[in-house]
């Protein structure tokens, strides 16, 4: 009898070990679970929609999920918050220019990036830019802005050219500087509409997360808000008045105004010019952005402010997202950020020739067309080691 109680108070022992063990296993897979969970989150983006043009069966490019009743396209759009999928469902065909606006964003972040060590690549998931957005630097500050900016750009457009049902041309007022004479309508872009929408859409993100006061998160947040609403005012301040002449025989006797968005190279170069400038931030102890060395002037909502130091572009590192520069071509005559000794790091580059094509020797025949011969000619290259 006392051997058979021996045995089953051993039993319990051991059962009770073996729930323990199980349950701080189940704690540690739990863990884990949770923080793959939040880094999917932090991961996905909206501005994926902007690359959806690789993929033909991307919703966003199917005319026919826009028939009233259907549902699937904000479901099977990845990367959007809950916030933006509300948005999604009441106005459905505004996501095609939404994701226009993102790949507008993505395509000027390249072009004012291509001789830099970091050149805006992109990578094959719903992070767009990889881990390195992870980081607040003034390279994740550009991005914030250019694509904010992208998406005014395309849902004035639109607005403009009678592609949504909820806007038409823009309502801006007569400037008061415009001639008497010259009369104030045809059908402007509606940037006032634009501006509106991609507050709404893109700071839904960052409004719907909730992080204790004074923590890094809270940080960021405040960093992407500000960076978001920068891009947006530069492409709100460059629009301008735009007129056409009318009259016989192009007198010009009467002009035709309306507000005209601004080319976007002219955005994207605008903040390149504030993301030189960038200023750094750190929180205050009322949970408020301040400037790091208070000595310079305080950045304005139309200046692009950062919170962390760049990574070190110059290799490649997992963990900080950077893809390095081993590979790239540089200019070995520059002395600027593309010539080969600062692309490179100092770690040298290789020497390669190529044969390029182009045209030559055009012509222009009557009438009317230009005929051009194709000429080919070898030249030098040089990569990064």
């Amino acid at each position: 009898m006392e051997k058979s109680i021996g045995i089953l108070v051993q039993g319990g022992a051991l059962g009770t070990v073996g729930s323990a063990m199980a349950s701080k296993y189940l704690i540690v897979v739990l863990a884990i679970f949770s923080s793959f969970a939040q880094v999917v989150i932090e991961a996905s983006s909206w501005w994926s929609l902007g690359m959806n043009h690789m993929n033909p069966m991307n919703p966003v490019q199917m005319s026919e999920v826009y028939i009233i009743g259907a549902q699937p396209l904000c479901s099977q759009l990845a990367g959007l918050s809950q916030g933006q999928k509300k948005l999604c469902h009441l106005y459905q065909d505004h996501m095609q220019y939404i994701g226009e606006g993102a790949k507008t964003g993505i395509k000027e972040c390249q072009y004012q990036f291509r001789h830099r060590r970091w050149n805006c690549s992109t990578v094959d998931n719903n992070s767009v830019f990889g881990r390195v957005m992870q980081i607040g630097s003034r390279e994740t500050a550009f991005t914030y802005a250019v694509s904010a900016a992208g998406v005014v750009n395309a849902m004035s457009r639109a607005c403009r050219e009678g592609e949504l049902s909820s806007c038409g041309c823009s309502r801006a007022a007569r400037p008061k500087d415009l001639p008497r004479d010259w009369l104030w309508g045809g059908c402007g872009d509606n940037i006032e509409y634009g501006y509106r929408f991609a507050k709404e859409f893109v700071d839904a993100r960052e409004r719907e997360r909730i992080y204790q006061k004074g923590s890094y998160e809270s940080a960021r947040i405040l960093m992407n808000l500000h960076n978001n609403e920068a891009g947006r005012r530069t492409v709100y301040n460059l629009a301008d008045v735009a007129c056409k002449c009318h009259g016989v025989s192009g007198s010009c006797s009467l002009k035709t105004c309306w507000l005209q968005l601004a080319d976007f190279r002219k955005v994207g170069d605008a903040l390149k010019e504030k993301y030189d400038s960038a200023a750094a931030m750190k929180l205050n102890s009322r949970g408020k952005l301040v400037q790091v060395n208070s000595r310079f002037n305080t950045p304005t909502i139309h200046d692009l402010v950062y919170i962390d130091p760049s990574p070190d572009y110059c290799v490649r590192n997992e963990s900080t997202g950077s893809l390095g520069t081993q590979g790239r071509l540089c200019n070995k005559t520059s002395e600027g950020m593309d010539g080969c000794e600062l692309m490179c790091c100092g770690r040298g580059y290789d020497q390669f020739k190529t044969v390029q094509t182009e045209r030559c020797h055009c012509k222009f025949h009557w009438c009317c067309y230009v005929k051009c011969k194709k000429c080919t000619e070898i030249v030098d290259q040089f990569v990064c080691k």
